[in-house]
């Protein structure tokens, strides 16, 4: 894909969606860090309606290591792995609270430092709460890059790198939401959506599953 199909191809999911943002309910960064704490390998629905009883009453590092674990792995157990996240999550808000003043950083370095928090989440906090031009590699970016044609990899950061390289300047704030929900919505892993896919004649997917 050349520079100006690229251009192309951000113009059109711009105006499809001209304010894309994440689906996970939050109100600050650090709601936001326990959303996505949550939310690997579940669904967002599921992990908005377990905050949405969680953070009406502990929505700090402090309430929540108040909280208690056995209480806090109530409002969560019907998110996959709960007994792991619970634990992670508490580990964090001590962190946090230890190193930080209770606020989530705008670091890379000290939020991968965070139990429960990889590359990926990091970039979510980054991108989302802090408005960086970083782009979280998930299931869904990882498989539309490669689909389109719009950064080839075989690992998560190539592909990464190559969105990274790949996106204008001005999209890249954006390029994140963007992608998981066209990934999520019409890209799909199945049964990609194409005839009603907006940049369906950009993408390079050889294998387009509806009549155009």
């Amino acid at each position: 894909m050349n520079v100006e199909q690229v251009h192309e191809l951000f113009s059109r999911l711009q105006a499809d969606r001209p304010q894309p943002t994440t689906e996970l309910r939050y109100h600050t960064p650090f709601e936001l860090l326990v959303a996505v704490i949550l939310s690997a390998q579940s669904t967002d629905k599921k992990v908005n309606e377990a905050t949405q009883r969680l953070f009406a009453v502990a929505n700090t590092p402090q309430a929540l290591l108040e909280l208690g674990e056995a209480q806090l792995k109530d409002f969560i157990k019907t998110i996959g792995l709960y007994n792991i996240k619970a634990a992670n999550i508490r580990k964090t808000c001590a962190l946090l609270l230890e190193r930080h003043g209770g606020d989530v950083p705008h670091d890379r370095t000290a939020l991968e430092a965070l139990p429960g928090v990889g590359r990926k989440t990091a970039n979510v906090i980054l991108n989302t709460a802090f408005g960086e031009p970083t782009i979280a590699v998930d299931t869904h970016i990882f498989r539309v890059a490669n689909r389109t044609g719009l950064a080839l990899g075989s690992t998560v950061r190539e592909v990464e790198e190559g969105l990274l390289k790949a996106t204008p300047e001005a999209f890249r704030p954006d390029a994140h939401h963007w992608l998981i929900l066209h990934g999520r919505y019409i890209c799909t892993a199945r049964k990609p959506r194409c005839a009603a896919c907006p940049i369906h004649d950009l993408c390079e997917f050889s294998d387009k599953s509806e009549a155009l």
